[in-house]
This record gives C-alpha cells, sequence and structure tokens, in this order.
C-alpha cells in the first residue's frame, strides 16, 4: 500500500450515510456541542463505495467491532445523543 500525497487521517465521530442505485455516500464529521440544546456537525470528507465494497467494509466492521468488544468488553450506544442515536 502506497500513500498519495493528499492523503490524510483526522477523527470523526459523526457519519452520515446515503445511498442510491449504484453507491453508497459516507459524509464523515466532528459533532460540537456548545450548549446542551445546540449541536453542530461539521463536515469534513465525503467517501463514495461502490455497493460491493459497503457490503465487505459492513462485513470487516462487524468483525473488527467483535474482537473489540471480546478484547475490551460491550460497546454501549449513548441514547443521550442527538435523537437518540450515535451519528
Amino acid at each position: 500500500m502506497i500513500n498519495t500525497p493528499e492523503y490524510r487521517e483526522t477523527y470523526a465521530n459523526s457519519v452520515q450515510i446515503r445511498l442510491n442505485l449504484w453507491d453508497f455516500f459516507l459524509m464523515f464529521g466532528r459533532v460540537s456541542q456548545s450548549s446542551p440544546d445546540e449541536v453542530e456537525i461539521h463536515n469534513f470528507q465525503g467517501v463514495y463505495l461502490s455497493p460491493q465494497q459497503a457490503k465487505a467494509l459492513l462485513r470487516l466492521l462487524q468483525q473488527n467491532v467483535g474482537q473489540y468488544e471480546a478484547a475490551f468488553g460491550e460497546i454501549n450506544l449513548d441514547a443521550k445523543s442527538p435523537g437518540g442515536i450515535v451519528q
């Protein structure tokens, strides 16, 4: 594997997904909360995946989350996040 000059690593605590017949679109961002009633999501990267790559990613994430939970315990989703879901 060779990283291109455009390669960057950053932290995301928000992922939004859109899809259509041909692809999946993942938009990554960071959640900023300045008050209990105000949440802002600052999107910084969008990635298109084919349906096949999206399914392969799903399998990899399921395997890795399972390994993580086996090593460190169950991951609990915070019910206090905006809308009661993890973004």
